[in-house]
């Protein structure tokens, strides 16, 4: 028997900035206690800091909030953009953020893309793989370790072993709740990654983008089952996330109309344009092949081989197609989009909650 498919919500965010900050918020806020209402079993939230449009800037500080005014839902920063922090930072506020949630943390760690946040912070965009492996380790060592503590590297030089006095209770660094480590997820975007391979080996989960195609998922899973073998570790359907904007309606011509029409429509639109004007390859980074032109990159390939809309019972069987086609994903991710049409919205959460989820599992 298959393993049961979980369900997460994924907040990049991306709103319309038009709307008042607060409104935002807010929203966003109603919609982690919306999930939690419905069984979704985590809850992500993005981290931008010089954005009007993802506009985030403390994924754990909303989720502080969230743990409040939520009883069961798993939270997590889908990144901590580790080339913005100090790792040390990172690791006591996290590793207090788990007691908090009384181990309910997951945690993702990757790198930022903005470009202004990088301005921001001072990191050139060579570094940022090195900065994010670097911290990695760094966490890594106070959470496994105990005083003192020696750690020098390109980027972080700390110590913690002239000072320590144990009967004062000075000198040592917090630990998680969750042991060995809380859930760790990386996130996933091209084909053979040798980050996916050695975060596999590592035994951390990962997380794959909601924009790639079926293809490149497929290549994903088969990465970290590599990077994962090299390691002598089994992995399972849990060790994988798949995000997906999905739209669920009363008919498919509704459901596809929203989707297109809507701010999710305008979502997949704005990510392009960033990363046109942005990225080092251009929009390259979402095509399935190469050799696919920038002209047929556009909103009908992506209703066509991404999004998923329709009826409970067409999004049912476009998520058993697409687990049977890529691999056995353990954990399906919706996209949160900004709310243009509240009711709408709300009516997606609830049949994807109470038909689709519960069909799929059945037939799984």
């Amino acid at each position: 028997m298959a393993t049961q498919l979980k369900s997460g919500m994924f907040v990049m965010p991306i709103h319309n900035p038009e709307k008042p900050y607060v409104q935002m918020i807010d929203e966003d806020i109603e919609l982690a206690i919306k999930c939690d209402e419905l069984g979704f079993d985590d809850f992500w939230v993005g981290e931008h800091h010089s954005s009007t449009y993802e506009n985030i800037v403390s994924p754990e500080i909303f989720l502080g909030k969230v743990l409040g005014l939520t009883s069961n839902i798993r939270i997590g920063p889908a990144p901590v953009c580790l080339a913005y922090h100090n790792p040390v930072h990172v690791a006591n506020r996290l590793a207090f953020m788990d007691h908090l949630s009384h181990g309910r943390l997951n945690v993702c760690f990757g790198p930022g893309a903005v470009p202004t946040d990088l301005e921001a912070f001072n990191v050139a965009p060579p570094e940022i793989g090195r900065r994010v492996a670097e911290a990695i380790d760094v966490i890594m060592n106070i959470w496994t370790s105990d005083p003192p503590y020696e750690f020098k590297g390109e980027f972080t030089d700390f110590s913690i072993n002239a000072h320590i006095d144990k009967e004062m209770g000075i000198g040592a660094l917090h630990k998680p709740l969750q042991q060995p480590l809380p859930p760790i997820f990386v996130p996933s975007i091209s084909r053979a990654s040798k980050g996916l391979e050695n975060a596999a080996a590592k035994g951390f989960n990962f997380i794959s983008h909601h924009m790639i195609h079926a293809d490149v998922l497929k290549d994903q899973w088969e990465t970290y089952q590599r990077g994962a073998a090299s390691a002598g570790l089994t992995p399972t359907s849990q060790n994988w996330t798949v995000t997906r904007n999905i739209v669920v309606a009363k008919s498919d011509e509704e459901a596809r109309q929203f989707a297109r029409e809507g701010s999710l429509g305008q979502c997949l639109e704005y990510i392009l344009e960033l990363t046109r004007r942005t990225a080092p390859n251009g929009v390259d980074l979402w095509k399935p092949s190469p050799d696919m032109s920038d002209e047929d990159l556009n909103m009908d390939y992506f209703m066509d081989e991404i999004v998923i809309a329709g009826t409970p019972e067409t999004v049912t069987k476009q998520l058993l197609r697409l687990r049977e086609a890529v691999g056995e994903f353990g954990n399906i991710t919706l996209v949160a989009h900004c709310w243009d049409d509240k009711e709408k919205w709300m009516t997606t959460y609830e049949l994807f909650a109470n038909e689709v989820l519960p069909a799929v599992n059945s037939a799984l």
